[in-house]
């Protein structure tokens, strides 16, 4: 079986920057390639800062449950690349993912272009040659200019909550960045849209009026609320229940309705209320509030520890965060932290401080661009927070360990890169 990994290793190289939004180069690459782009099955594209991993594994959970066979691409992968695309319901395969790089490497002939706009068009050439009903793609950063925005069969898209993030790229402000994630929007292509802040909304709604795209949004079109026994949607005054996803969190419900509208306005697809169910209570997507309950990083703890693991990054996923601790019963949270230095970590801290109990500050494994452990305790500090620098992330269990009393939870939290290396250890 053949290794993905030494030509990814290549791609990595062909540009100088990881990333330089525009969509030339790809789409360059995606026409000497025979256009793939415009050969795979009927697309829905989701952007938005927070929760659009979640909704795409929610669609496909309920698409699967329904019998359809889905393309899936999101991005970044946890532990192996091989998680970012899924052709016909499987992971990719070692040799397929090969096969499919080598062809846009030596179809690129060595000119500049990012490792995500190169893989992207790797995972639409697999995407085109292997049937399915549907194609379901997560934008890699923003929308407008992101390498994902080059299909143009897309037959759905949806925004979940924007938020501050990446305003290195996007912009500084909510409007300019709901601006960019509102450039997948299509003239005629209906939009489903979550509750957004209104800097956002009013954003969304000039980019949609200007393309001539339909909108579905939350609060207006649909609602979804917490029941006795679950979530409730409300479509038009069409009133269904549904079971609380399996995912974790009350965040996950807003995401569940934003999946189910969006499913309700699939043209040609009909899915009844029974297989949509069978789907929320069988989603797949680690490092979204994951209770970790065995393996070598859970075994460094003592059963008095319930541990979790969540690759939130963002104040909004704080916010998240914060809304699941608020539901739960209390207990002393102990918080190992790790993050990127293109992100805010005292924007990510300050929602959580009221629940935590100290923090176990880490640098990210094999990541030149990590915050040191060093100065992110220094952050929590100057909140207020009990806050200790560690080594690596056993160091912090450890410490943890010797020093907590339980019963207690421990979250990892703070980068999607270090809730990887955790799940890499753990296995």
């Amino acid at each position: 079986m053949s290794d993905p990994q030494p030509i990814l290793e290549r791609l990595l190289h062909l540009h100088p920057k990881l990333i330089d939004l525009q969509l030339d180069r790809v789409w360059k690459l995606l026409g000497e390639l025979g256009a793939p782009h415009l050969k795979m099955p009927p697309v829905v594209h989701v952007a938005g800062t927070n929760g659009k991993g979640s909704v795409v594994a929610m669609m496909r959970a309920a698409l699967e449950a329904a019998g359809y066979k889905v393309h899936v691409y999101t991005s970044p992968h946890l532990v192996r690349f091989n998680e970012r695309i899924r052709v016909a319901g499987k992971l990719i395969e070692d040799d397929e993912l090969t096969e499919v790089l080598e062809i846009c490497e030596r179809t690129n002939k060595n000119r500049p272009i990012t490792f995500f706009e190169i893989t992207t068009a790797a995972a639409f050439l697999a995407f085109s040659r292997r049937p399915a009903d549907v194609t379901l793609l997560e934008t890699g950063l923003g929308g407008r200019l992101d390498a994902t925005n080059a299909i143009r069969n897309a037959m759905l898209t949806a925004i979940t909550p924007v938020s501050m993030d990446h305003q290195q790229h996007l912009g500084d402000t909510l409007a300019a960045i709901a601006g960019e994630k509102a450039g997948i929007l299509k003239k005629g292509v209906p939009c489903v849209i979550a509750v957004q802040p209104r800097e956002a909304e009013d954003a969304i709604a000039d980019k949609a009026a200007a393309v001539g795209a339909p909108l579905v949004v939350e609060g207006l079109d649909w609602t979804v609320r917490h029941g006795p026994q679950g979530i409730v949607i409300n479509s038009g005054g069409h009133i269904r229940e549904f079971p609380l996803p399996s995912l974790e969190g009350p965040h996950q419900a807003q995401n569940a309705g934003v999946a189910i509208a969006a499913l309700d306005r699939l043209p040609g697809f009909k899915l009844a209320d029974g297989q949509i169910a069978a789907g929320l209570k069988n989603i797949e997507w680690p490092a979204r509030l994951q209770r970790l309950r065995r393996g070598r990083v859970r075994g460094a703890l003592g059963p008095e520890f319930a541990l979790w693991l969540d690759g939130g990054h963002n104040p909004g996923a704080a916010d998240a965060l914060a809304a699941w601790l608020a539901q739960r019963e209390p207990l002393p949270l102990h918080l190992v932290f790790g993050m990127l230095n293109t992100k805010d970590p005292e924007g990510f801290l300050k929602p959580l401080a009221p629940y935590v109990s100290s923090v176990y500050t880490v640098p990210i494994p094999n990541q030149e661009n990590g915050i040191d452990a060093n100065e992110l305790a220094r952050i929590a500090k100057g909140l207020g927070l009990v806050a200790t620098a560690c080594d690596n992330m056993r160091g912090a269990l450890r410490a943890i360990r010797a020093n907590e009393i339980g019963p207690a939870r421990v979250l990892i939290a703070g980068s999607l890169y270090l809730a990887g290396s955790v799940l890499a250890e753990n296995d």
